[in-house]
């Protein structure tokens, strides 16, 4: 039995195990170095910038001016990438536009309300995924169930145990 953990590493080896949505084998490079620098700019750079806008138990204007700057930078660099292109890599949807997918649909929450209009190229990359009828599937499914989302006392001591430290 194999052992996959980490997003990226899931779409990459099932991408691998079934033969789909992998770019030409010309593409493979540049899609791994997309896929990692999602991977290790855009997921953490983003999640960060999330938590000490809306998360962190009290502001911190250094991490808040850290982490929003590096988020845009980041995201910017997937804009003029996304430039009159329609995937990230080759001319067919892989394994990578998923990645970005993923991170994307975080955008308002993480860069504000302005962050379509100011990425057009990624909110047209958006919606071309969102058209897609799994993505439409997955959309269904998720409708189907309750899922919590009051961010109270017990979610916040699920999500961050750390900040039980500073209780002490």
């Amino acid at each position: 039995a194999t052992t996959v953990f980490d997003s990226s590493a899931i779409l990459l080896y099932l991408a691998e195990q079934s033969g789909q949505f992998l770019p030409a084998a010309a593409d493979r490079g540049a899609m791994l170095s997309w896929l990692m620098f999602t991977a290790s700019g855009i997921g953490p750079f983003t999640g960060q910038c999330v938590h000490f806008k809306h998360y962190a138990p009290e502001p911190n204007p250094y991490a808040l001016n850290r982490y929003d700057f590096e988020a845009w930078r980041h995201w910017n660099i997937l804009e003029a990438h996304l430039a009159g292109k329609p995937w990230m890599v080759s001319e067919r949807y892989t394994l990578l536009d998923m990645a970005v997918w993923g991170w994307a649909r975080a955008l308002p929450f993480a860069l504000g309300d302005q962050a379509w209009e100011q990425l057009p190229n990624l909110k047209r990359h958006f919606d071309a995924i969102n058209a897609r009828s799994a993505v439409q599937r997955v959309n269904e499914l998720r409708e189907r169930h309750a899922f919590k989302t009051a961010m109270d006392d017990e979610t916040r001591r699920a999500m961050f145990p750390q900040n039980e430290r500073l209780m002490a």
